[in-house]
């Protein structure tokens, strides 16, 4: 035995002698666009060029000195942006004119759902989009958790998510509807009656993995009906403070002026959707820096499927989506880009960006909607949403200029993300 105690020691002496192996040094790669939109100051610098070494960027700017065995990946007539940000969407929904919300909450089985998100978590970073904040999973409980932690892991390629799980609506006021009173229905958000339920439902999606809390602050009560505030003003306050008090932010659905004011005396983060807003309302948001996601691409695709062909005079609904953008912009408010893509394809995210150029915004105004803007709102912009020194290497690299033709971030050439050429 002590002959084995012996060999024992002197094979461990000998493994502490060798010295560890040295990490391998970061690979550094130099991008030679045509020009950079940094995504913050809203032009492009022609000539400049981005190092990347690991997963973050290394300097920004003319002429750059390349380290000795740098990579250079030339992009003549390209402009190099930061990877866009998808301010709202689903992807545990598909469009509606494939299979109808109601169908896809009933009778679409999980494990189907989250295949499809799989598939549709890799088109949205193929087209460009290397961030999303996903709003809530309509019906698929924490599927997003994991699809997230899949992403992360590099299990399956996507953008980097923030995750709101289930979202809350007040008890009766979400669907499916329309079936035998009094038996119980799947639903498509978690709900909540009273101030109690509703702290306890904002805290158990914090501890499933929630980094936004959803609400639903109106709805349609019965099908047909007009949407009306759902949520009381003490229950947005509860889960705004529970929800803040654990470091999360809150994005309210609200399409009524009642809703919104509810929201905005809360003091909520985002407000999605806001069709019913006022000039008073907006200027509320404005003073308390509260970001509007305008979701343009939502109403113009629910109208086209009841058969509107994009001829004008617009339906109301997208008539009245164009009035509250530009009631918004004009008071100042910050504008989230996001389209509440699910409701039309995934890797279609750039339709919102079309919109709100079309709707009157500047292709300029929109860019850094999609990227710092973004990034400040989901409050990640001390890691990504800007072409800046120390932030992670998420960039996209669009065929012509954004700024002078914003169609020309569907012409998506190269996508990086954390410092990695993604797979096309």
């Amino acid at each position: 035995m002590r002959g084995l105690a012996m060999m024992a020691a002197i094979l461990l002496g000998t493994a502490a002698a060798v010295p560890a192996a040295e990490p391998a040094a970061p690979v550094s790669v130099l991008f030679k666009p045509a020009g950079v939109f940094d995504g913050v100051d809203g032009v492009v610098h022609v000539g400049w060029q981005v190092l990347v070494t690991g997963d973050r960027i290394a300097a920004v700017g003319p002429d750059l000195p390349v380290p000795a065995g740098t990579r250079v990946v030339a992009l003549a007539g390209d402009t190099l942006m930061p990877g866009m940000i998808e301010g709202h969407g689903h992807l545990f929904l598909h469009p509606y004119d494939e299979t109808s919300w109601d169908d896809q909450v009933l009778h679409e089985p999980l494990a189907l759902r989250t295949a499809r998100a799989v598939a549709q978590a890799r088109a949205t970073l193929l087209a460009g989009f290397t961030s999303e904040r996903d709003l809530g999973t309509e019906g698929a409980g924490y599927a997003d958790v994991g699809l997230k932690a899949a992403i992360d892991q590099g299990i399956v390629p996507g953008p980097r998510l923030a995750v709101a799980t289930r979202a809350i609506v007040a008890l009766g006021a979400y669907g499916p509807k329309g079936f035998e009173p009094g038996v119980a229905i799947p639903q498509g958000a978690e709900e909540v009656s009273g101030v109690e339920q509703m702290v306890a439902a904002v805290r158990r999606q914090i501890a499933a993995g929630a980094d936004w809390i959803k609400l639903y602050a109106d709805y349609r009560w019965r099908p047909g009906e007009e949407s009306r505030a759902t949520l009381s003003q003490d229950e947005i306050v509860a889960a705004v403070t529970a929800a803040h008090d654990a470091g999360r932010p809150v994005a309210v659905h609200a399409a009524t002026a009642e809703g919104m004011r509810r929201a905005v005396a809360a003091g909520v983060d985002t407000i999605e959707h806001g069709y019913g807003g006022t000039p008073e309302i907006f200027a509320q948001m404005a003073a308390r820096r509260i970001a509007l996601c305008p979701t343009l691409a939502a109403s113009d695709a629910t109208s086209r499927y009841r058969g509107w062909t994009g001829s004008e005079p617009a339906p109301p609904a997208v008539a009245l989506n164009r009035k509250s953008l530009a009631l918004a912009v004009r008071a100042g408010v910050p504008i989230c880009m996001g389209g509440d893509v699910g409701v039309f394809a995934h890797g279609d995210n750039a339709r919102e960006m079309d919109l709100l150029v079309a709707a009157g915004m500047r292709p300029a105004q929109v860019l850094v909607a999609a990227t710092s803007g973004n990034a400040r709102w989901m409050r990640v912009s001390d890691r990504v949403g800007a072409v800046k020194p120390g932030l992670l290497a998420d960039l996209v690299a669009v065929e012509g200029d954004p700024v002078a033709d914003i169609r020309a971030v569907r012409r998506v050439r190269l996508v990086v993300k954390g410092g990695a050429i993604v797979e096309r």
